[in-house]
């Protein structure tokens, strides 16, 4: 080998020859575990701040989840009664639902075909219901044993639902979207 395609380790103070290079720690050099030190503490803290945005303590998640269930009880009740106002309340206005037939419906046509009469619901039956959050959304999804007509006709059935609630900045519930798939 010719001198120059000899490679001495740097890092060894004899001068042994060496093709590639040796890395080697002293005991007093403390740089690899500060930064051990470092890289570890800085993975705890981002697992921490990222359970703490994605959990919501399980009381208020306990507690939130019962308000879901009575407003759902209550957008039940106030179909069933044709109440138009009290469906209005419910719905934002920018509420976009999607009938089993794929037709867009918008607040104004739902709160109309229910003040005309148009939409009649004879009965309606919730089961299997599952609330998930998402910071100040939920995301309801159900089964509805519905008997009764709307504008697109009879829809006597048993379907899979499923509503999307906000919280607006007054901390008021409101629907924004529902979507609703016949079981066959």
């Amino acid at each position: 080998m010719k001198s120059r395609d000899k490679r001495i380790d740097l890092h060894d103070k004899r001068g042994i020859i060496s093709v590639t290079p040796m890395w080697k720690f002293r005991a007093h050099d403390r740089s690899l575990p500060n930064r051990l030190w470092t890289i570890g503490l800085l993975l705890l803290v981002a697992a921490a701040v990222t359970s703490s945005l994605s959990a919501m303590p399980r009381s208020e998640r306990h507690e939130q989840r019962h308000e879901i269930d009575r407003m759902e009880d209550a957008w039940r009740d106030a179909l069933l009664r044709r109440d138009a106002a009290a469906i209005s309340q419910m719905v934002a206005e920018d509420y976009i639902g999607i009938s089993p037939s794929g037709i867009l419906q918008t607040k104004d046509q739902l709160v109309t075909e229910l003040h005309n009469g148009v939409m009649q619901i004879r009965s309606l039956e919730f089961s299997d219901r599952k609330v998930r959050f998402y910071g100040t959304t939920a995301l309801v999804t159900s089964r509805a044993d519905v008997s009764g007509a709307t504008s697109d006709g009879d829809i006597t059935g048993s379907y899979r639902y499923t509503h999307v609630w906000v919280r607006d900045n007054k901390g008021q519930w409101r629907i924004v979207s529902f979507e609703a798939s016949r079981i066959r």
